[in-house]
C-alpha cells in the first residue's frame, strides 16, 4: 500500500471544484464544491460565475481533501489536474492552482484529459480496468463511445455527438417542463412515474446508412419540445411523467444500443459507463440487462463518481505515476478542446520514467 502513488487530482472543468486524494486504485478523499446553485437561475452554467466560484472554492476545498485523507501536502508524490476539455477559464482556476502547489511542494505535475478521467475513475470501484476497455461517456457535454487499450497513452474515439451531448438535452426538456436545473436528475425521478411507451418519440441516427457509433439528440429534443408545445396549444394538460419517461427511453435506448454494438464489433468483452449521465437509474438497468443478454460485463462506477469530481483525475493522475508517463511541463496550459486522443499532456523535453521538469528550485520544500 505504502509503495502505491499517493495522488491528489483537481477538476474544475464546469461548474464543479473537486478534489480527489487516491493511493494507487484506494480512494481516501473526495471533495466537492459545487455552483449549481449559482448557475440554477441562468438556466445553465455561465462560464464566468463558474470560474470565480472556482477561485473562491479551490484552497478550502483542497484543505478538506488533505484532512478527510489524513495527509499532508508534503506526502504527495504527484498533482494531477484536469488540463481539458472544459470551459477555459474554469479550467485555467485548476491548472494554476495544481502548478501553484506541484511548485511549492517539488512535486511532478499531470495534466490529464477529462473524458480519460471519467473511464479511470472506475478503478476505484471497480479495480484496474480491462485492456482494451470500451466506455460509454454521457455528460451535459460529451456523448462518446471510446476505445481505450491503454487508458494513459492510448484512447480512440469510435463515435460521438453530431450535436447535443444527452445531458444537454436532458436539461433542455427539463427547461421546457419548467422542471428547473439541472434536468437530468429530475427527469429521472419523475419519469419513474411514468410510462416509456406512452409517446414514440424519435431515435436519432440508427437508420441502416447512418454513423453506427455517432449520437444526435438535437432531433429527439425537437420532437419533444413541438409535442408539448401542441398539447400546450390545444389546452390540454401535460403528462409530465409520461413525457419525461417516454424522453429518457429514447435517449438511453440509443446509448445502450450503439454501445452493446460497438463491443461486439470490436470484440471488446467489458463495457465501462460514465460522465454525469451514468447516474441516470433507467441507464443503469437497460445498459445491465442488454448487456447480460450480449454476454458483456458491465462496470458503472456509483453516482457520486460518475459526476465531475477531482477523485477520477486523481485516479488517472496515480496511473500515470504507476506508468512512468513523464510528467507535465511548467508552461502546461488549459486546453478546452484537448482531444481524448491525448489522456495527458507531457512535457515535450522530458524523458519518460523521468520528472525532469521539478527542477533545482522547486525540488527544495518552499514550504519548509
Amino acid at each position: 500500500m505504502a509503495d502505491e502513488p499517493l495522488v491528489l487530482g483537481i477538476e474544475t472543468s464546469c461548474d464543479e471544484t473537486g478534489v480527489g486524494i487516491v493511493r494507487g486504485h484506494t480512494l481516501l478523499a473526495d471533495a466537492v464544491a459545487s455552483s449549481v446553485d449559482e448557475h440554477a437561475r441562468f438556466g445553465g452554467v455561465v462560464p464566468e460565475v463558474a470560474s470565480r466560484a472556482h477561485l473562491e472554492a479551490m484552497v478550502p476545498t483542497i484543505q478538506r481533501a488533505l484532512k478527510e485523507a489524513g495527509v499532508a501536502a508534503s506526502d504527495l508524490d504527484g498533482i494531477a489536474v484536469t488540463a481539458g476539455p472544459g470551459l477555459a477559464g474554469a479550467l485555467l482556476v485548476g491548472v494554476s492552482a495544481a502548478k501553484a502547489y506541484a511548485y511549492a511542494l517539488g512535486k511532478p505535475l499531470y495534466g490529464v484529459n477529462h473524458l480519460a478521467s471519467h473511464i479511470c475513475v472506475d478503478q476505484l470501484e471497480h479495480g484496474p480496468l480491462p485492456e482494451p476497455t470500451m466506455a460509454l461517456l454521457v455528460s451535459g457535454g460529451h456523448s462518446s463511445l471510446l476505445l481505450a487499450p491503454d487508458i494513459t497513452s492510448d484512447v480512440r474515439p469510435l463515435g460521438s455527438t453530431i450535436d447535443d451531448a444527452a445531458g444537454e438535452a436532458f436539461d433542455k426538456i427539463a427547461r421546457v417542463l419548467n422542471l428547473g436545473f439541472p434536468g437530468g436528475p429530475v427527469i429521472d425521478r419523475i419519469a419513474r412515474e411514468g410510462d416509456p411507451d406512452a409517446i414514440a418519440f424519435p431515435r436519432g441516427l440508427t437508420g441502416p446508412r447512418d454513423a453506427a457509433y455517432d449520437f444526435s439528440f438535437s432531433g429527439l429534443k425537437t420532437a419533444v419540445a413541438r409535442w408539448i408545445e401542441a398539447k400546450r396549444a390545444a389546452g390540454e394538460e401535460v403528462p409530465i411523467a409520461d413525457v419525461s419517461a417516454s424522453f429518457q427511453e429514447a435517449v438511453v435506448d440509443v446509448l445502450t444500443r450503439k454501445a452493446v454494438r460497438a463491443c461486439k464489433d470490436e470484440g471488446v468483452a467489458h463495457l465501462m459507463i460514465g460522465g454525469g449521465v451514468a447516474a441516470n437509474s433507467r441507464l443503469r438497468a437497460l445498459a445491465e440487462r442488454r448487456c447480460e443478454d450480449a454476454g458483456l460485463t458491465l462496470r458503472v462506477p456509483r453516482p457520486k463518481l460518475c459526476t465531475d469530481n477531482g477523485a477520477m483525475v486523481a485516479a488517472l493522475g496515480a496511473e500515470m505515476v504507476t506508468r512512468g508517463r513523464s510528467a507535465s511541463a511548467w508552461d502546461l496550459s488549459a486546453d478546452s478542446s484537448l482531444p481524448v486522443t491525448d489522456p495527458h499532456v507531457p512535457d515535450p523535453n522530458a524523458h519518460a520514467h523521468s520528472h525532469d521538469h521539478v527542477h533545482e528550485l522547486s525540488r527544495k520544500n518552499l514550504y519548509a
